[in-house]
């Protein structure tokens, strides 16, 4: 049953689109991720994504108020997470496919329900586990064709690693966000992200930041705003709509990097791709099954 604030074709539709922004978002930085350091990736995408989020708190009447928070460190531990998470995402787009480096972040729940279980003692259950053997068939299936012709300094190879990196850090993060939620402002949350974020990227300037010309001052920006927008849209559909409602809708996204490698970059996309696909995405559902299905509120006669 909707509340009356619960608009679900709007939910849907918000969630399409957050899917679709974030895959822009992959795109920009894979267009110029062979030009431009990763520090300096990291930077713009925060700097610019601050701009749509403060916009949007401000419109709400949370900032400054909202960003007030009794739990500092907390914040910095999610954040140093998600932005470690953040670079290790980014250099796994530089070297691998889009659509392989995307495929590699729907390990996050999985990751993050076996964290659940080890950090906070929850019971494995059946999905919990069928998630974390479909997930890892997955990625076994993806890279092994890689490891007969690859040696251990190969980028592809790399590009794995950074992406089994990026998932853990991930989950890690959400773990941290589950914490913070129960007294803590989203949008904070989010604000203290970007910020150690960009922080974070800028120690990275002793190791060689380059100059930017206009287009590739254009594509960083547009990967900060996509970036920014896309987490307010996919806020804003868990508003309209029940997560087990919008569950199908976060698989759609895949999509656009699949049709980015074939129309844009001229990657074809492999049998290993396409076998470990529907693995790395039913070990997703699984885990993410686990949450919705113990969080369902039996309904009241």
């Amino acid at each position: 049953m909707t509340t009356p604030n619960e608009i679900p074709a709007i939910g849907i539709a918000l969630r399409i689109l957050s899917g679709l922004l974030f895959g822009a978002m992959a795109i920009c930085i894979k267009a110029v991720a062979d030009q431009v350091p990763l520090g300096q990736l990291v930077f713009f995408r925060s700097a610019f994504a601050l701009l749509p989020l403060m916009a949007f708190l401000w419109f709400r009447g949370e900032f400054p108020a909202g960003l007030a928070t009794r739990r500092p460190l907390g914040h910095l531990l999610r954040s140093s997470l998600g932005a470690a998470a953040m670079f290790a995402s980014f250099a796994s787009i530089a070297r691998l496919p889009l659509a392989e480096a995307t495929l590699l972040t729907y390990l996050s729940p999985t990751f993050t329900s076996l964290a659940s279980i080890v950090l906070l003692s929850e019971r494995a259950t059946i999905w919990r586990i069928g998630g974390v053997v479909l997930g890892l068939a997955g990625v076994t299936t993806l890279v092994w064709p890689e490891l007969g012709h690859l040696d251990m300094q190969g980028p592809r190879l790399w590009g794995y690693v950074f992406g089994l990196l990026m998932g853990i850090l991930t989950a890690f993060a959400l773990i941290m966000v589950r914490k913070l939620s129960r007294t803590e402002n989203p949008g904070a949350i989010a604000f203290y992200f970007i910020i150690t974020s960009m922080l974070g990227s800028l120690l990275t300037i002793p190791f060689g930041w380059v100059g930017l010309d206009m287009t590739m001052l254009a594509i960083l920006s547009l990967a900060g705003l996509f970036g920014g927008f896309a987490q307010i849209t996919m806020t804003l559909a868990f508003r309209h709509a029940e997560a087990s409602l919008l569950a199908p809708f976060e698989y759609l996204a895949i999509l656009w990097p699949v049709l980015a490698d074939v129309l844009l970059f001229h990657a074809p996309l492999s049998l290993a791709f396409l076998s470990a696909l529907p693995l790395v995405l039913g070990g997703a559902a699984l885990a993410a099954m686990d949450g919705r299905r113990k969080n369902r509120v039996p309904a009241q006669a």
